[in-house]
């Protein structure tokens, strides 16, 4: 197996243009033709982890935190980011991210870290603007049946928890082709009136040459006529963060409890209790401060993040619960769904678990 094989389906897992603009997700290092010999997963490809890959021959690390994630300028080996990258060309081995791209994702970290709660009726806190285009084109009744299937198959038609949504209505075409013409209905020079049938879907912007080429080679005309317009819909499926249930209401002090014991959190830092019961919670993994906002907005009861600032916790404003559980625990089973996905996806093949702590924070 090459390792862009298992690319592929790691792109399938948590596509690469869900990722925010300022992240650093993909192949980081590597060749994605050689050959695999193995599958190292990872949070954070450290120096460590690079020699871990060695000894369990694995030459694709799959890490959640891309090690490259600044511009380098030379490669030294002066600090540890060089020392990981020098050490990965040395051995041959390749480095994969995957970061807010999984972060985006329905299925992503958010969904990993309400499952780990127990959280039900889960929905997207932070949706993802700008995401969402439509595709406008017209046909002939005769073809629109099999063009429309086309589009649902390439992934146009997808709206929250429905598939194959488009709308259809009838009108009126007109052209007239010139001596280099080939109609489908009439002869060259003749002015031609027809029903037609037009089509409208929306997909997902980054399936946008799939969907052309769908459109492409399931249309009669010779000249397929067709609009995409970008949407200023957000998509209620992809973004950060997310909003969830407890089965039953608990006091403050006994859900952070459960955090900590769920998340096995060595400390919580948390804001002045409020003195409601915690019903819906709010959660963003990593650094997620920039959403108390919308978690207030949400009328989340709590809010459960990391990397919280003193002054950001006055945010809070006795309007919920703010707790900040540590960067590395608000993402710490993300690694063993990444574990789960590829061996599923891929049988008989050697998909490992790093057995390396790369939680840089300590408790004393």
């Amino acid at each position: 197996m090459k390792i862009k094989a298992i690319l592929d389906v790691l792109e399938e897992m948590a596509p690469l243009a869900y990722a925010e603009d300022f992240d650093n997700v993909g192949l980081l290092v590597g060749d994605a033709n050689a050959t695999a010999t193995g599958v190292l997963v990872c949070h954070d490809a450290l120096e460590n982890v690079i020699d871990e890959a060695i000894r369990r021959q694995c030459n694709l690390i799959v890490c959640f935190h891309p090690i490259l994630f600044s511009d380098l300028k030379k490669i030294t080996g002066k600090n540890y980011v060089e020392r990981s990258i020098l050490k990965a060309i040395k051995n041959d081995i390749a480095i994969y991210a995957v970061h807010t791209a999984l972060d985006n994702h329905q299925q992503g970290v958010n969904k990993i870290f309400c499952d780990a709660l127990g959280l039900t009726n889960t929905r997207v806190l932070i949706p993802k603007p700008n995401f969402i285009q439509k595709l406008v084109t017209y046909t002939i009744p005769e073809n629109a049946t099999k063009l429309r299937n086309a589009l649902f198959e390439a992934g146009a038609g997808k709206i929250g928890n429905y598939e194959d949504c488009s709308f259809t209505s009838q009108g009126m075409g007109s052209y007239m082709g010139n001596e280099n013409s080939n109609p489908e209905i009439g002869e060259r020079f003749e002015f031609v009136e027809a029903a037609e049938i037009k089509i409208e879907v929306t997909f997902e912007k980054h399936l946008q040459g799939k969907i052309l080429k769908a459109l492409f080679q399931n249309h009669v005309y010779e000249e397929v006529a067709y609009e995409i317009y970008a949407l200023q819909n957000t998509h209620q499926n992809i973004g950060l963060g997310m909003t969830g249930e407890l089965e039953n209401p608990m006091d403050e002090s006994e859900f952070l409890q459960l955090v900590k014991d769920k998340m096995q959190a060595d400390g919580i830092r948390h804001s002045a209790f409020t003195g409601k019961k915690i019903k819906k919670v709010a959660v963003l993994g990593g650094s997620g401060s920039f959403a108390i906002g919308n978690a207030i907005s949400a009328q989340a009861d709590a809010f459960i993040t990391a990397d919280l600032k003193y002054h950001q916790f006055y945010e809070a404003e006795n309007k919920l619960l703010l707790a900040d559980i540590g960067h590395f625990e608000s993402e710490r089973y993300t690694k063993n769904y990444i574990v789960d996905y590829l061996t599923k996806k891929i049988a008989n093949f050697a998909i490992i678990l790093s057995e390396e702590n790369t939680n840089p924070v300590k408790y004393f």
